[in-house]
C-alpha cells in the first residue's frame, strides 16, 4: 500500500483533498441543529453572485445563519491551526532531529497559557482593536517565551539545538509553576483557566481567521519553500554546510517563523495537543521523509484530523461542547502509544 502512494503521491494528494472536502461538509451538516448536506450545498449556492439571486426563503436563511455565522468559522479555523500545527511539528522534527518533537516542546504554549492565566487572573476584560486581552496576553506570552528560550539557546553567534531544546524544557516548566501558582491563588478562576488550557473553537469568527489565517498560511509557505534545506538538514551539519545551507539561520528562521504559527494559533484558541506529533508521524510513515511531499499531505492531514476532533467536541455532547484538547488527547494518545509499541517492534 505503501509503495502504492509513493508512486501516485499527487494523485493520492487530490483524493485527500477530496476527502477534507466531504468531512467539511459533513462537519457543516451535524450539530445542535441538524442540516441535510442537500441544504448545506443549496444555503452556500446563495451566496454565489447569480445563482443565489434564485435562492430565496427564510429556511435558507435560518440556515444560513447557523452555516456562515457559526459553523463554518471554526471548520475554517481549525483547518488553518491543523495545518500550522501539523506542518510546524513536521519542521521541528527535521530541525531538531528528534521524532519525539512537536509544537509545543519549546516552552511557547505554556508562555501562552501563562500570559492568559495573568489575563484571566487579574480580569482583564476589556478589549483592544476589538480583540480582548485575554487573547493578546497569551500571544505576548507566546512571543516571550520564544524570545527566552532563543536568547539562552544562543550559544555566542551560533544557535545550539540542543541547548534550543534543553531551555525549553526548562522555561516550559517555569512557566508551568508560575501558572500553577496563580490558579491556586484565586480558584474561582480555576475553572475558566483550565478549559482555555484545554482548548477550544467555540470563539472563531472571520475576523479572528483574519488574523490566525494569514499568520500560520504565510507561516506555512515559508517552511515548504525551504523543504529542501530541511531534506539536507537530516543529513548532518557537516553535509549541509558543504551544500550551501547555514544550519544556523535555518534553525533561527524556522523557530522563529514557527513560533508565530503558535502563537497565533495557541492564543485564539487555547492548547491543542498531539496534532503535531501524530500526524508527522503517520504522513512520514506513508509518503516518506522528503519535506516537498511531506509538507503538502502533513497539511491537509492535520487540517482533516482537527476538523474531525472539532466536530466530535461539539456533537457527540450536544447541546454541551467538550474542550477540543481533551478530544486530540483521547484520540491522540492511544494512537501514539500504537507507534511506539510499533517502532519496539522493529
Amino acid at each position: 500500500m505503501k509503495d502504492i502512494i509513493r508512486k501516485n503521491k499527487w494523485k493520492c494528494f487530490m483524493i485527500l483533498i477530496i476527502a477534507f472536502i466531504f468531512l467539511t461538509m459533513i462537519a457543516v451538516s451535524v450539530g445542535s441543529a441538524s442540516i441535510s448536506v442537500k441544504d448545506v450545498f443549496s444555503t452556500i449556492f446563495t451566496k454565489i453572485p447569480f445563482i443565489g439571486n434564485t435562492l430565496e426563503g427564510g429556511e435558507l436563511n435560518t440556515h444560513a445563519l447557523i452555516i456562515f455565522k457559526l459553523r463554518l468559522p471554526r471548520i475554517v479555523m481549525a483547518s488553518i491551526v491543523g495545518m500550522g500545527l501539523a506542518v510546524v511539528g513536521g519542521s521541528y522534527q527535521a530541525v531538531f532531529k528528534n521524532p519525539m518533537a512537536d509544537p509545543f516542546i519549546l516552552g511557547i504554549s505554556s508562555g501562552a497559557a501563562l500570559g492568559a492565566t495573568i489575563a484571566i487572573f487579574f480580569d482583564l476584560r476589556s478589549s483592544f482593536f476589538s480583540f480582548s486581552l485575554t487573547t493578546l496576553c497569551a500571544f505576548a506570552g507566546a512571543m516571550f517565551t520564544t524570545f527566552l528560550v532563543y536568547t539562552l539557546g544562543r550559544v555566542g553567534r551560533r544557535v545550539s539545538t540542543t541547548n534550543i531544546l534543553l531551555s525549553g524544557v526548562a522555561i516550559s516548566l517555569l512557566m508551568n509553576a508560575m501558572q500553577s501558582t496563580l490558579m491556586i491563588m484565586n480558584e474561582d478562576k480555576l475553572e475558566s483557566v483550565v478549559f482555555w488550557t484545554m482548548g477550544g473553537l467555540s470563539t472563531s469568527s472571520w475576523k479572528t481567521i483574519s488574523i490566525v489565517g494569514p499568520c500560520v498560511i504565510l507561516g506555512v509557505i515559508y517552511l515548504i519553500i525551504h523543504s529542501r534545506d530541511l531534506d539536507i538538514i537530516l543529513t548532518g551539519d557537516d553535509t549541509a554546510k558543504s551544500l550551501g545551507v547555514d544550519t544556523n539561520k535555518l534553525v533561527k528562521r524556522v523557530v522563529i517563523v514557527s513560533s508565530f504559527i503558535i502563537g497565533a494559533s495557541t492564543a485564539f484558541n487555547g492548547i491543542i495537543g498531539f496534532v503535531g506529533l501524530i500526524i508527522p508521524h503517520i504522513v512520514r510513515m506513508i509518503v516518506g521523509p522528503e519535506h516537498k511531499y511531506f509538507f503538502p499531505f502533513a497539511a491537509v492531514g492535520g487540517a482533516i484530523f482537527l476538523v474531525l476532533a472539532d466536530t466530535v467536541a461539539r456533537t457527540v455532547a450536544s447541546p454541551a461542547e467538550l474542550p477540543i484538547g481533551a478530544v486530540t488527547a483521547m484520540i491522540g494518545a492511544p494512537y501514539f502509544i500504537f507507534l511506539l509499541n510499533k517502532y519496539k517492534k522493529g
